[in-house]
């Protein structure tokens, strides 16, 4: 990386930070169109003018082992970005999510003296653990920008200035253009669509999908009128669902595959949904389709979860947490079988008061969120912020840029 000036470097390491990355970049080049931004993103980012210096997929990981064993990869990823801001000397870091890496980058600059101001986009779970990262954070970012509204208050007894700017999927919903999908245009009114997230990562698919395809393979049985989609988020993945479907005996006609970008037109059709654990269960629950949750991890991240880390909460499903009682059944770990995952689902489609009372909990999850636009409301802190307190830097950074040109 050349020793170029810019006015903000931007930090994202998954997938779901790179789609919240993308939409906020575009919101913060709509405030300032001549704004400089270099970081690590993925395609979403990489998609506007942001210089990339690393891209994100070099940081994707699961589950505590799989963190282990990225360490000497991730160690020196850590100390190359962290010597390109320092000699580029950015005006401003906006780190997004990622907490293990980002929290200790921050530390890291602050501790050698860097003086732009230093955002974090989506709060880290301090709510649910590690509750030593409140301090932590009070003392090195400058302003953190939250997407739940109970955060806000974790910090409520520090000077950190926390801002609820709404949740990002909520004008992701409402944008979305419904697609006609050719596998839900007949006019059979009996038929019900069960819809089946695996996850997005290969390893999730691994520990998620052949249970989740058992299952889906014995409600046909007993209840012939359902029809299966399910959600592939990459199609490198094809190949392994076909596989897996050939080892339960199921030929590729019995499921309608649904491509990524098709993910809100399945959820609209669907009646209700078999989820691996993560935001998709948020969007679900925005789109009101009553869902069991699964979370298959090894035995190892079990045992250190509850015995190292010492997580211990009553929901782990992010619509449960909010709404502070079981929406989605949640099935995880050990408690994640064939028995348990076909007994809950069943009970959806049997139990009409089950499946109802499910549906008005979501709707009453959708309300806690709010309304408004979530990019925008970011892009517009980060930039106020930007010309308030960064206005002798960005003075520099003009000055070097008419000395380059």
């Amino acid at each position: 990386m050349t020793n170029t000036n810019f006015d903000l470097f931007v930090f994202a390491g998954e997938k779901s930070g790179d789609l919240h990355g993308g939409h906020l970049l575009k919101e913060l080049y709509a405030i300032s169109p001549s704004i400089r931004i270099t970081g690590v993103g993925g395609p979403a980012m990489r998609n506007s003018n942001m210089h990339c210096l690393l891209p994100m997929e070099n940081f994707q990981v699961m589950g505590f082992v799989d963190v282990f064993m990225a360490l000497p990869r991730l160690i020196k990823y850590f100390y190359h970005i962290k010597k390109s801001i320092l000699l580029t000397q950015p005006s401003a870091v906006l780190l997004i999510d990622y907490p293990e890496f980002n929290i200790r980058l921050a530390t890291h600059l602050r501790n050698a003296g860097f003086k732009g101001r230093i955002f974090h986009y989506i709060c880290p779970s301090v709510w649910a653990w590690r509750k030593n990262r409140i301090s932590q954070m009070a003392t090195t970012l400058d302003m953190l920008l939250c997407i739940l509204p109970f955060e806000k208050s974790c910090f409520k007894n520090t000077t950190l200035p926390v801002h609820y700017v709404g949740h990002p999927l909520i004008s992701s919903i409402q944008n979305y253009l419904p697609q006609p999908l050719p596998c839900f245009s007949d006019n059979d009114k009996t038929s019900k669509i069960l819809a089946i997230f695996p996850g997005s990562r290969k390893k999730e698919l691994e520990k998620n999908l052949t249970l989740q395809l058992l299952v889906a393979k014995k409600l046909r049985k007993t209840h012939p009128y359902l029809k299966i989609a399910l959600s592939v988020s990459h199609p490198s993945f094809i190949t392994f669902i076909q596989q897996e479907m050939k080892k339960i005996g199921w030929g590729m006609e019995q499921i309608e595959l649904i491509s990524h970008d098709q993910s809100y037109g399945l959820m609209q059709n669907a009646y209700i949904a078999i989820a691996k654990s993560g935001t998709v269960t948020l969007e679900l629950a925005l789109h009101g389709v009553p869902t069991i949750v699964t979370y298959g991890i090894s035995s190892l991240d079990v045992f250190i979860a509850r015995n190292l880390l010492r997580i211990d909460m009553p929901y782990y499903c992010l619509v449960n947490i909010l709404a502070n009682e079981e929406v989605f059944k949640e099935l995880i770990g050990p408690h994640l079988s064939f028995e348990t995952l076909f007994t809950a689902t069943e009970a959806l489609l049997d139990n009409p008061l089950l499946y109802a009372d499910c549906r008005e909990k979501c709707a009453k999850v959708r309300a806690l969120l709010g309304e408004g636009n979530a990019s925008q409301a970011a892009a517009k802190l980060i930039a106020e912020s930007l010309e308030n307190n960064c206005k002798p830097l960005l003075q520099q950074s003009a000055l070097r840029r008419s000395i380059e040109t």
